[in-house]
């Protein structure tokens, strides 16, 4: 992050007791306060996308999903159907 551009502001409003606690923290790690906290919330940022975008299943679950792709179910009658609808419509 340190080569990066640093081109755009981030304000924040916080309580002096939360400042303290902060600026404790970003002298522990050997950072500015504003360093820190953007470091922080960048990391936060991160997280709290890989928590929507990155599926995660148990192993059981990992095995049971391997096992219906590499044997997937017969197709059903509304899937036949489904595809033979699409079929008509789109290869006309």
């Amino acid at each position: 992050m340190a080569s990066e551009a640093r081109t755009a502001r981030v304000e924040a409003r916080v309580a002096p007791e939360s400042l303290d606690i902060i600026r404790r923290a970003a002298e522990i790690r050997g950072r500015s306060v504003s360093d820190f906290v953007v470091a922080a919330a960048l990391e936060a940022a991160q997280r709290a996308i890989a928590d929507v975008e990155i599926l995660r299943l148990s192993r059981e679950a990992q095995e049971r999903f391997a096992a219906v792709l590499l044997n997937p179910p017969a197709p059903t009658d509304a899937l036949a159907r489904a595809f033979e609808r699409r079929h008509t419509l789109i290869e006309k």
